[in-house]
């Protein structure tokens, strides 16, 4: 395997071909594969608390990704889990959760696909709520506080 270089970059910061390669891979994976028809580009990448986590190779391909939105209330919002195909069963997306969780302002939210609620609950987090269906797929609602 290739040496990936990890990237942290907040919203304002992000460059065109940057963003291009994000919604490149989100778009293979959640609207191609997952076969969900809905609009990725949500408004919501570009805002200036948006923090954007991923691991590339050399050549700029993203292996993983993961997006960071500022929660209203307080706390983070982790969203757009997403791996190459290529790349899945290697941790990838578990490591840049474990990077999130080291830096980012307590509650941590998301809502995991239900088949991988036992993934988060291995960085910590716990169901927060109940099941519900978004574009077809069971998702749970799940939150991380602050490891003491």
């Amino acid at each position: 395997m290739d040496e990936l270089t990890q990237h942290r970059v907040a919203a304002p910061g992000l460059t065109a071909t940057q963003l291009y390669a994000l919604l490149q891979l989100r778009s293979e994976v959640f609207v191609v594969e997952q076969a969900c028809s809905y609009l990725d580009p949500d408004g919501r990448d570009l805002e200036a608390g948006t923090i954007h986590l991923w691991l590339a190779a050399a050549d700029g391909t993203v292996a993983a990704y993961v997006r960071v939105l500022h929660e209203p209330g307080g706390g983070r919002r982790i969203g757009r889990v997403v791996t190459a195909p290529s790349r899945r069963g290697r941790g990838l997306a578990g490591r840049l959760i474990d990077d999130v969780l080291a830096w980012a302002e307590a509650p941590v939210v998301l809502d995991a696909q239900s088949h991988l609620v036992t993934v988060y609950q291995r960085h910590g987090f716990v169901a927060d709520g109940a099941e519900f269906v978004e574009d077809g797929i069971p998702h749970t609602p799940m939150r991380f506080d602050a490891r003491s």
